[in-house]
C-alpha cells in the first residue's frame, strides 16, 4: 500500500507545529485551573452557608454545577478543598500584613490613623472573603489549616507590636508585647460582632472597635 502523503502546500512548519504541541497543555492547564477556582469559590459559598464540618463534596460540586466526578478530579475530599482555600486565603492576608502593617514613623502618623487604616483594611478583607473567618474559626478545621493560622496570628500580633513599639519607646519590651497581643485579640471578637452585622449597623461596629482600640492603648502610647 503507498505511503500517504501531504498534500503539497499543506505541511506545517516545524516552528508552528511545536507552538501548536506546547499550546495544548497550556491550555489544559490553563481549563484546569479556572475548574479548580470555580470549585473553590463554591466550596467558600458552602463552608459560610452551612459551616465546615456539614459541608459536603455533594454540596460543593452542586454548588459550583459540576458532577462530584468532576470534583473528585481535582481534589480527593473535603479537607484537601479546605486546605487549598485556607492557603489561598492566608497568602492574600499575609500580603495585606506587608502593605499595611509596614513600619511607621509616629511623628507623622497618629495612633488613630494606624488604627483606622489597619481596621480598615482587615474588616474589608474578612468582608470580601467571609469564608476566610467561617473556616479559620470553625470547631472542626483541618489540622494543617490550624497550625497554618496559628502561625499567621503569631505574624499579625509580631507586625502590630513593631508598629507599637515606636509609640511607646519608654515602655518595658513585655509590655508592648502583651498589648499587640491584646490588640489583636480585641480585634478577632469584634470582627465576629462586625461580619454578624450588615450596612449601618456592621459601620457602627467597625467605628465602635476602632474607638474600643483607641482607648486600650492612650495610657501605653499617650496622646501621639
Amino acid at each position: 500500500m503507498p505511503e500517504k502523503t501531504e498534500k503539497p502546500g499543506t505541511e506545517k512548519p516545524a516552528g508552528e507545529a511545536a507552538r501548536t504541541a506546547e499550546e495544548r497543555p497550556r491550555r489544559r492547564q490553563a481549563r484546569g485551573e479556572r475548574r479548580i477556582a470555580q470549585l473553590l469559590e463554591a466550596a467558600a459559598a458552602v463552608f459560610c452557608t452551612t459551616g465546615y464540618t456539614a459541608a459536603s463534596t455533594n454540596a460543593i460540586a452542586r454548588e459550583a454545577g459540576v458532577s462530584p466526578g468532576t470534583l473528585y478530579q481535582f481534589f480527593p475530599n473535603k479537607e484537601a478543598i479546605a486546605i487549598e482555600l485556607g492557603s489561598r486565603l492566608m497568602h492574600e492576608m499575609r500580603e495585606s500584613y506587608d502593605e499595611v502593617l509596614a513600619p511607621i514613623d509616629p511623628a507623622t502618623t497618629s495612633i488613630d490613623e494606624v488604627i483606622a487604616g489597619t481596621v480598615d483594611r482587615f474588616i474589608a478583607f474578612n468582608c470580601r472573603h467571609p469564608a476566610f473567618f467561617a473556616l479559620m474559626h470553625g470547631p472542626d478545621i483541618p489540622g494543617r489549616i490550624a497550625e497554618e493560622h496559628d502561625a499567621l496570628h503569631t505574624t499579625l500580633a509580631a507586625r502590630v507590636e513593631t508598629i507599637l513599639a515606636p509609640f511607646a519607646p519608654d515602655a518595658p519590651a513585655p509590655a508592648v508585647t502583651r498589648t499587640a497581643r491584646m490588640c489583636v485579640g480585641i480585634y478577632k471578637a469584634g470582627l465576629e460582632l462586625i461580619l454578624a452585622h450588615e450596612g449601618a449597623e456592621r459601620e457602627a461596629y467597625v467605628q465602635e472597635l476602632k474607638d474600643a482600640l483607641l482607648r486600650y492603648l492612650r495610657p501605653l502610647v499617650g496622646s501621639s
